[in-house]
């Protein structure tokens, strides 16, 4: 995130000495991004941070390509992927390209017995059920429905559930998850249109502080592979950092949408981007005002994206069919919009109570075999009369 945050114990001076009130010299690390010219933060360890004790081995979990050129639009029945303990094998990985991984799921243990740190990708995940608690060794986050998680790469995390009811869409990017530019001065601040600023944003407090040794689990995801290590400290032992690389927490319900006299198009919805894809939250708002308005969507043809949009709650106005857990595909190269009747229903009408979010790629998505096990298979044909 582009603005300053700090917990615990730091020096007044980076790369200078810290040490304990018992004299023993604390660690400092660079957690940083797109080599030195990202975003980064300044820990301090008790431990070095680089104690390897086993590299236990290593397991493929890079998704079994289905549909590799894609043409047709899907429906998938998102509440079909079947729940899974451990939060990282539960994790089927729906739509995918160069730059991202779509994934559903469905853990129902309340806490694992490792730590994990994903080294390729930025993570976004959704909260659609379940409530917990995001612990990282940069302090933790509470989260219950509706809230965005944006875990940065390469942060060391544990996720810990409340009940076995939980239902994450989640989003891995290759690229580093920014708020939109457009909403951001050159000082990096979210200015006065954006439809949500720096007080929506949850960062991390509580910061835990471990000092342990032993053996500690880490998996790591690298490349498609799943490493799995033993660590001779704990993990959590950062006594202080700052910076501006670390995890928030941000809810879909602290969106405030923006509406006009016409029909607006999908960027007004914008709540995060990259180079690669952005991603949308519709929400509860009114409709347009203008006295002959056209609430729904005008038909569009996705030239240069393919549209992925999970349903999360409420009456999705343009949709016929539709409920909570399913995702449509709309590929790019052909046009799509309203179901037959939806463009009708909506005049008049004043306000929507849809709850969505939405993920448009720039490269094409492949369909992975685990999307078509929930594929309804006749969603293609859903517009014809």
């Amino acid at each position: 995130m582009p603005f300053y945050h700090a917990l615990g114990n730091i020096p007044h001076k980076r790369h200078t000495i810290h040490k304990s009130p018992e004299g023993n010299h604390y660690y400092e690390q660079l957690f940083g991004t797109v080599g030195f010219d990202g975003m980064s933060s300044l820990l301090y360890h008790v431990h070095r941070p680089t104690q390897v004790k086993e590299i236990v081995g290593a397991k493929d979990v890079a998704p079994k390509i289905a549909i590799e050129k894609n043409m047709r639009s899907l429906r998938l029945h998102g509440f079909n992927v079947a729940p899974v303990a451990d939060h990282l094998e539960s994790r089927k990985a729906i739509l995918v390209n160069s730059d991202l991984q779509i994934i559903l799921s469905a853990p129902t243990a309340k806490t694992v017995d490792y730590f994990y740190k994903n080294a390729d990708c930025d993570e976004m995940i959704f909260i659609h059920k379940g409530t917990g608690k995001l612990r990282t060794f940069l302090g933790s986050i509470d989260f219950a429905y509706g809230d965005y998680l944006v875990i940065p790469r390469g942060m060391i995390y544990q996720l810990e559930f409340d009940s076995a009811d939980n239902r994450h869409f989640i989003v891995e990017s290759h690229h580093p998850l920014y708020t939109p530019k457009r909403y951001r001065n050159w000082f990096g601040q979210l200015l006065e249109h954006s439809p949500f600023c720096e007080r929506d944003i949850r960062r991390p407090q509580n910061l835990e502080t471990h000092d342990e040794k032993g053996d500690f689990r880490m998996l790591i995801k690298k490349q498609g592979m799943l490493h799995e290590m033993i660590y001779a400290t704990h993990p959590f032992d950062v006594v202080g950092w700052d910076g501006y690389n670390y995890p928030y927490a941000f809810s879909i319900h602290d969106f405030e949408p923006i509406t006009g006299r016409v029909h607006q198009p999908p960027p007004v919805h914008q709540t995060f981007e990259t180079k690669a894809f952005v991603v949308c939250s519709f929400c509860p708002r009114l409709y347009d005002y203008h006295p002959l308005s056209i609430p729904a969507p005008y038909n569009h043809s996705n030239i240069d994206s393919d549209e992925v949009l999970y349903y999360v709650d409420g009456d999705f106005m343009s949709r016929n069919d539709v409920a909570a857990g399913h995702i449509s595909l709309h590929p790019a190269g052909i046009p799509h919009g309203p179901h037959p009747g939806a463009m009708e229903r909506s005049i008049g009408k004043t306000q929507t109570d849809e709850l969505a979010v939405m993920v448009d790629t720039f490269k094409p998505l492949q369909v992975t075999e685990e999307a078509l096990k929930i594929d309804d298979g006749k969603y293609y044909k859903s517009w014809l009369e």
